[in-house]
């Protein structure tokens, strides 16, 4: 099995709802964030996948979410927790693949190549992960 992974980060702000602790006030995190990929089979070039690809995709997303309130995003149904955002980052992330470069990776994918996993740290310490 190979992985790769590209990282990426983005500025923002936010509150949780139903938290009762300091979270609950607006604040603002600086965004870390590791997208994976995986699969058992190498491209004619030797790749599993162009870094080019999945850096331009994760980086799109990160600058859609840079420097907003994430509780103003529908999406996130007014509370962003971490856990969310991975799996908001996640599906963009397989969108714009599918859009940009034609490719599917998500657990369907006719060459077992996948997405596998979306990290997203609010803290060096604290980081949720979607995956699938």
């Amino acid at each position: 099995m190979y992985e790769v992974r590209v990282e990426a980060d983005f500025a923002a702000a936010h509150f949780l709802r139903d938290y009762h602790g300091k979270c609950e006030n607006l604040h603002g995190h600086n965004y870390k964030v590791y997208a994976h990929v995986s699969g058992n089979k190498l491209n004619e070039g030797g790749m599993l996948l162009d870094f080019t690809f999945l850096k331009t995709a994760l980086r799109d997303v990160c600058k859609e979410l840079d420097h907003t309130n994430l509780n103003d995003n529908p999406v996130f149904d007014q509370n962003p927790s971490a856990e969310r955002i991975a799996e908001y980052i996640y599906n963009r992330i397989l969108a714009r693949l599918r859009e940009n470069y034609n490719l599917d990776l998500s657990i369907n994918s006719p060459d077992g190549v996948k997405l596998c996993a979306v990290d997203v740290f609010e803290t060096e310490t604290s980081r949720a992960r979607y995956t699938i």
